[in-house]
């Protein structure tokens, strides 16, 4: 947060499960560290039961979005929140009508999985590309984001597509700064500033 490039957060079960703390707590210590959208997951499987966590989750803090995954219930539930002003995130999107029915039921966020489609040879960003076709068809609100994502060039194919978000891992983060031309550069700049006889600002 502190480099200016973090606006969000996502979380999934799985990644709670990794710190070992009350799933409450992580997410209010996020809420304090990122002024964003902070998507938790409801982890029922029914209507009924998603609802009731749902509100639950909203209630943390206000910036908290529902992440509901892409099923009949799922779509219900996305559906009862909208008209409730509840935001949504619509995840496991593997299909480009997955998201065409997250967005028609009133999700705020579409999480195509771009990573785990490549991962079977199929071409993850070709989907992103489906869905941005299919929003800006019929004017849909609905915001894309990109996850699951492997590596740089995700990231740089979701931008130059007009993807709205993109859940960014850390190490990713750090390989889209780094370049090996930038070292070089400093390293020479570096050299030949030893040169400099007066130094003083």
């Amino acid at each position: 947060a502190s480099l200016g490039l973090i606006e969000g957060v996502t979380t999934n079960p799985s990644l709670i499960s990794k710190e070992k703390k009350p799933f409450k707590e992580i997410i209010l210590e996020i809420c304090k560290i990122v002024d964003g959208p902070i998507s938790a997951e409801v982890t029922c499987s029914d209507y009924k039961g998603m609802i009731e966590e749902a509100l639950k989750l909203s209630d943390i803090h206000k910036n908290i979005v529902i992440k509901v995954p892409i099923t009949k219930d799922g779509l219900k539930a996305v559906k009862s929140l909208s008209e409730q002003g509840v935001k949504t995130n619509v995840t496991l999107i593997f299909s480009a009508t997955q998201a065409l029915l997250a967005a028609k039921a009133g999700a705020s966020y579409v999480s195509p999985f771009v990573g785990r489609l490549d991962d079977i040879s199929t071409d993850g960003m070709n989907l992103v590309a489906e869905i941005q076709q299919i929003y800006r068809n019929y004017f849909f609100e609905t915001e894309v984001i990109i996850a699951s994502i492997r590596h740089p060039i995700h990231v740089l194919q979701a931008a130059m597509m007009g993807a709205d978000i993109a859940t960014v891992p850390y190490d990713v983060l750090m390989k889209l700064i780094k370049h090996p031309l930038t070292d070089i550069g400093i390293e020479k700049f570096m050299c030949d500033w030893k040169k400099v006889e007066h130094k003083e600002i």
